[in-house]
């Protein structure tokens, strides 16, 4: 390209000047793009469309705007990324786009949070960590946020005892699991902010605790404790549940045993997405099967029903646990169940 002097400033050429235009006129169609990102309803396979119209297409507070510019801001002037891979956010995304706003509950906080709250503008984001260092440090640079410091009871070298024996607990029952003031059951998270026993979630992301080292957390309690909350819902609808680093040994376990494979609609990288029913609307009725499960209980698998008409409810059975189609029923109370002993489960169907 030829270059010719600027009679007002000869030590500018008009190249560096057209240059300097086009890096400028680059950049506000950028945040042009970012932006509509945020208010335009478009095709949904594609993640730069992040919301949908009808209930995300209420009006976006002063609040929530900033939080989404904030996100640009971030995101664009910072080396660190979220440490989802794109496929992985996109699953999420998906899903924050048709409810949006909505409730959403996120086990972890860190360099995705600034994301996670811009992508559900209008609703509450409520994030859950236990290091209360980290939790000040993040807020310090991200004071819109809304974390709460969560203390947990176990340790990832428990995990084998705690699936084999969570059974022997009556408080870890099926037909009676609660979460605030739960102290027996270790897996129940007892003392969260009232915030998040007063709220029913409709996303939940699992990212946290940490899980790759003998005495961190581990995610066992974080994953029964969601169960427990989707189990118990009331609205309608389903609760989602994403749980990332599902390659590794206890959140695949966990994931089995109380998120329920048959309850599992999509993957992608490490992470596992669940739609979760409340107990009410699959309640089942049946027969035992002969089966040893993990825990060393005889499994009753529980098959549609009345139950007027031959259904569990009223029966005795020695040494069972529920099942529904091979996962937990961690809120259902029409059956009646007995484990041998002073320490098992023991509770009536109503």
């Amino acid at each position: 390209m030829k270059s010719y002097t600027n009679s007002n400033n000869p030590h500018v050429k008009f190249s560096d000047r057209w240059s300097v235009i086009g890096a400028a006129l680059a950049g506000v169609m950028t945040g042009a793009f970012l932006m509509s990102a945020f208010t335009w309803a478009g095709r949904s396979d594609r993640p730069s469309y992040l919301l949908a119209t009808g209930k995300s297409a209420a009006v976006t507070t002063v609040a929530d705007t900033a939080v989404q510019l904030n996100a640009i801001v971030h995101y664009a002037t910072s080396k660190v990324v979220p440490q989802q891979s794109l496929a992985e956010i996109t699953e999420s995304l998906n899903v924050l786009r048709s409810l949006s706003p909505c409730n959403f509950l996120v086990f972890g906080l860190g360099h995705d949070s600034i994301m996670w709250a811009a992508l559900n503008p209008n609703g509450p984001t409520v994030f859950l960590e236990e290091d209360p260092k980290w939790v000040k440090a993040v807020l310090s640079k991200a004071p819109f946020l809304k974390a709460e410091t969560v203390s947990y009871r176990t340790h990832l070298r428990e995990a084998d005892e705690l699936l084999n024996s969570y059974g022997t607990e009556p408080e870890c029952h099926p037909s009676g699991t609660f979460l605030k003031g739960n102290r027996k059951c270790r897996l129940a998270l007892e003392n969260l902010p009232e915030e998040v026993y007063d709220r029913e979630w409709d996303v939940i992301m699992i990212d946290a605790p940490k899980g790759y080292f003998p005495e961190a957390p581990g995610r066992m309690a974080a994953i029964f404790s969601a169960a427990v909350m989707a189990r118990a819902r009331t609205q309608p609808g389903v609760t989602h549940v994403f749980l990332h680093d599902v390659d590794r040994k206890v959140e695949k376990l966990f994931a089995e045993e109380f998120l329920c494979m048959k309850y599992k609609v999509g993957e992608a990288g490490k992470l596992w997405h669940f739609e979760i029913p409340p107990a009410r609307q699959n309640e089942r009725y049946g027969e035992e099967i002969q089966k040893p499960s993990r825990s060393g209980f005889t499994v009753m698998k529980l098959f549609s029903g009345s139950k007027k008409h031959g259904g569990a409810r009223g029966q005795e059975r020695d040494n069972v646990r529920i099942e529904i189609e091979g996962c937990v029923a961690l809120t259902t109370d029409s059956v009646t169940m007995r484990v041998k002993g002073t320490k098992g489960w023991n509770r009536k169907g109503a």
